[in-house]
């Protein structure tokens, strides 16, 4: 591997905001150069407890994709997917996402076959589940409303891979409800397709969050990508895992100064003052070090934090709660033992899960020749190429970037948001400016004398320069004078503030239907697949 390079520096990225623009930064045309330097930066060697990172990189993605075969294979046809060399890898998870988000799959999937790479797509399942309901516009186009509907119970943030359908009355019935809330905003949305999907593996896997992204891969399978999923709860079971893990165990005292120390940086240049954000820095209580991972059990599924603390014969990993497990491990020693202790943690009904750092590095250090990210984990995932220079020495490997944006009803253009400005503006110039709207709105010539003479002053002390004399008589004067001239202007701003209702609601109605927030399944069938299908055969 080729040593490190510079340091973090701040780094502007944001979603496009027209219907259909994309973001690829950097652009595609440089992807092959990208997979080179990756690849470049494998040069040389580097100790993974006795192991060369080289023989873990290679025995990690054999491990990976012979694992996304068999998960994948288990819901939809893999006869197209071809084992490469390369692997491109991309990832979030496993919930009801944005087109925007969406769109990485589809560039993964057209980049991997350009490039003669293997695609797999990582669903973080151990990422907790925080709703359980979608926004969902209703009524109509010239009258939209957005409600939140609910596909399943509420429930404690437990991860996606411990939650299970709850109410399935709820959850068989929610296609139908959205469908038809949904109907006069978009009348033939893919829910009346994708849902039925969900359904169907409802009654296969109970579990919610591999209901909705199989259903989503098995579309995009229908679509013609040829990709392989596999969800990170099962990564984080490899043999290449278990010892990449206890690597940064053995070494967790020097791991969490160069966790910290990237947490800290990332803050200063992005003028950070969270302590949360974007994680919190690992703690040291005592003799405890806290890791990145989460530990929780099958019987009790919520994540707790992974400390340890080191003795004679190895370390104690604990939830500080319920779990305490004995790994025969230290700095110098063998680490086989520990490896296998690790592998028996699941018959134990003991989960060990990296938290998103350490996610994103084992993805990126050794089981990718490119990762996609979307616009979040790419500003996050800085924090990984710091790590990976401060704990490893190394230069990390060079990402993408993909978004795209798409607009629910596309047809719909307006100018209200400029009208509301102009509006605005007009109204100010009535309260303060009132004089120069006069003239356009009554021949103020045949008024009565009071308007004529209320302009006169105005326009006399207009033309007075201010002293410090004569500043607050002069403010005074054109303050009166604005105040008496409302009259004059009151017809006109009753106008005013009639077309600027108008023009609020039709801003409103606008942010309603062409946000780019809404759940990839709540868009026009035919419009949402071209849109994403075009980029396979076009230049992104």
């Amino acid at each position: 591997m080729s040593t490190a390079e510079s340091g973090l520096s701040y780094r502007r990225l944001r979603a496009p905001r027209e219907h259909g623009a994309v973001l690829v930064d950097p652009p595609a045309m440089r992807v092959p150069d990208l997979v080179a330097t990756n690849i470049a930066r494998r040069v040389g060697d580097y100790d993974v407890q006795g192991r060369s990172l080289a023989s873990l990189i290679e025995a990690g993605r054999q491990e990976l994709v012979e694992a996304a075969v068999r998960y994948t294979s288990t819901y939809r046809s893999v006869s197209g997917v071809t084992s490469c060399d390369r692997l491109f890898l991309a990832g979030h998870q496993p919930e009801l996402f944005h087109p925007g988000v969406w769109f990485k799959n589809f560039a993964l999937a057209r980049l991997a076959r350009e490039q003669q790479a293997t695609a797999v797509n990582l669903v973080i399942d151990s990422d907790t589940i925080k709703h359980t309901s979608l926004r969902i516009p209703g009524g109509s186009r010239d009258a939209p409303l957005v409600e939140s509907m609910a596909f399943d119970s509420s429930a404690d943030e437990i991860p996606f891979e411990e939650r299970e359908v709850e109410d399935r009355a709820l959850f068989d019935s929610f296609g139908q409800r959205a469908s038809d809330w949904l109907r006069g905003v978009v009348p033939q949305p893919l829910l009346t397709h994708y849902w039925p999907l969900v359904q169907a593996r409802s009654l296969v896997t109970r579990n919610l969050g591999e209901c909705l992204a199989q259903s989503r891969h098995v579309l995009e399978g229908e679509w013609g990508l040829d990709t392989l999923e596999i969800p990170q709860s099962q990564v984080c079971t490899l043999p290449s895992f278990h010892w990449f893990t206890a690597h940064l165990l053995a070494h967790l005292p020097r791991f969490r100064t160069a966790y910290n120390a990237a947490v800290d940086e990332y803050r200063r240049v992005n003028r950070v003052r969270s302590a949360n954000h974007p994680v919190p820095n690992l703690a040291v209580d005592g003799e405890w070090i806290e890791a990145p991972f989460w530990l929780w059990t099958a019987s009790s599924p919520r994540r707790r934090r992974l400390f340890v603390r080191r003795h004679a014969q190895g370390m104690t990993l604990t939830d500080r709660r319920r779990v305490e497990v004995e790994l025969p491990l230290n700095e110098q020693g063998e680490v086989g033992w520990a490896v296998e202790v690790l592998a028996g943690l699941a018959e134990r009904g003991i989960k060990l899960r990296s938290r998103a750092l350490v996610t994103t590095l084992f993805a990126r250090l050794v089981l990718s020749d490119l990762f996609i990210h979307g616009i979040g984990g790419a500003k996050y995932d800085q924090l990984t190429d710091e790590l990976i220079r401060g704990f490893f020495g190394l230069a990390p490997p060079l990402y993408l970037v993909i978004s795209a944006t798409l607009h629910l009803a596309a047809t719909v253009g307006t100018s209200a948001p400029e009208s509301v400005r102009r509006l605005d503006q007009e109204l100010r110039d009535l309260e303060y400016h009132p004089d120069r709207c006069i003239a356009g709105l009554h021949d103020w010539t045949q008024a009565p004398v009071d308007v004529e003479h209320w302009l006169q002053l105005k326009s006399r002390w207009l033309a007075t320069e201010q002293t410090r004399e004569n500043a607050r008589e002069r403010c005074h004067a054109i303050r009166a004078a604005n105040e008496a001239l409302q009259a004059w202007v009151e017809p006109r701003r009753r106008e005013l503030v009639r077309d600027r209702l108008e023009a609020v609601r039709e801003q409103r109605n606008l942010s309603v239907l062409t946000s780019r927030e809404y759940a990839f399944c709540l868009y026009p069938a035919d419009s949402l697949r071209d849109f994403l299908l075009a980029f396979r055969g076009t230049t992104l």
